[in-house]
């Protein structure tokens, strides 16, 4: 029986979120005809990202009702409007209760958060938003992924693809995903070396990220007020 991969798109997205684990995932299903990859949305239209790119789903929520996978990506201010799609949202309650793995990338797991699935549980999310994980009920942890249950949250952007081949392996053992590893040519080595985190100013992130939620809920106070609190 075929497994579906279900991608979630929507309005002002972060592409990387995305398409890095879906490049990874879409290379598992390469591999493993078992798994199918699907890209869902509210519709089939085009939706923009916070690039110049636009991105199109290959199904719509309607047609995807029971996936064994769900990846949501994260990105800025539409995403913080998106807390409040409860399309979104009640769609994301109804896969959660078939799905083996709900999965997020950065600012998703607020997604996660908003549709009431993280009470309780350990997960992480950009390093600068951590701090709204506890408003949805969950546990903030400063990870580059983290596993709780069916849940499986990942840092910020460049992370979905560290979650996604850790994600693979778990559905399909380490070999396999080493070679999707070198399939992708996974193999990073940015060139001003790792980040030190020790040395990162979190209060000076602060203004963006009330920015950030201050423009997308904007039409929103209740939320917007309990998010700033």
């Amino acid at each position: 029986m075929t497994k579906t991969i279900a991608f979630v798109v929507y309005p002002g997205l972060t592409p990387l979120d995305l398409v890095g684990p879906l490049q990874v995932l879409s290379a598992l299903a390469s591999l493993d005809p078992s798994y199918r990859v699907v890209v869902v949305g509210r519709d089939l239209s085009p939706v923009g990202t916070d690039t110049p790119l636009r991105l199109a789903p290959s199904h719509t929520f309607a047609q995807v009702t029971a996936p064994d996978v769900v990846l949501v990506p994260g990105g800025a201010a539409p995403t913080m409007t998106a807390l409040t799609d409860q399309h979104l949202l009640d769609w994301l309650r109804q896969a959660a209760t078939t799905a083996e793995t709900v999965a997020s990338v950065c600012t998703g797991s607020l997604l996660l958060g908003a549709a009431g699935l993280l009470e309780g549980r350990r997960a992480t999310t950009h390093w600068g938003m951590r701090g709204l994980l506890p408003k949805f009920g969950a546990i903030p942890v400063a990870e580059r992924w983290v596993s709780d249950g069916p849940f499986l949250t990942g840092a910020g952007v460049s992370a979905g693809i560290d979650l996604a081949l850790h994600l693979v392996e778990q559905l399909v053992g380490a070999e396999l995903a080493r070679t999707v590893q070198l399939f992708i040519e996974y193999d990073p080595q940015p060139p001003l070396g790792g980040i030190d985190w020790g040395s990162v100013d979190y209060p000076a992130f602060e203004p963006h990220a009330r920015r950030m939620l201050t423009t997308g809920l904007a039409d929103h106070p209740d939320l917007l007020a309990r998010l700033l609190s």
